[in-house]
């Protein structure tokens, strides 16, 4: 909450690599903002709410919280499985099988999985960049 990608990284890490924050910044908003706008056998549907309780999940299995987010999103719209699964890739990938991918969203499709694991693995480079940053932020004041 007190050290942020938007507010205090970008910014350090453009300032330090010119256009890095801004081809970063790119890179996690494409994989973000990705969706075909279903999910499993329904259209239309926005999956934003989805994709920012993955992001959140994710930052909060690292200690990064947000005070404007409401986090019972995330108990509401990810099954347990999908929480087993984020946690096992993001902080023990070696560990993850075959039977941990099919565990969960058992009825969805591979590429929406691949979804999921695209924004589990930016949220998770986003997260330890801040950690990074904000070490280098300390050291420079």
């Amino acid at each position: 909450q007190d050290y942020t990608w938007e507010d205090h990284g970008y910014s350090l890490i453009n300032r330090l690599y010119p256009d890095v924050g801004q081809l970063l910044d790119e890179k996690f908003q494409v994989v973000y903002n990705l969706t075909y706008n279903t999910i499993a056998m329904h259209c239309g549907v926005d999956t934003s709410m989805l994709r920012r309780a993955i992001w959140n999940y994710v930052h909060c299995v690292f200690g990064i919280r947000y005070d404007d987010y409401d986090y019972g999103e995330v108990n509401q719209l990810l099954e347990r499985s999908l929480k087993i699964y984020i946690k096992t890739v993001a902080c023990y990938p070696e560990k993850t099988t075959k039977r941990t991918y099919t565990q969960f969203w058992r009825h969805f499709k591979h590429s929406e999985k691949v979804h999921v694991n695209l924004l589990l693995l930016e949220a998770r480079m986003q997260a330890a960049l801040l950690y990074a940053l904000r070490a280098v932020t300390r050291y420079m004041t």
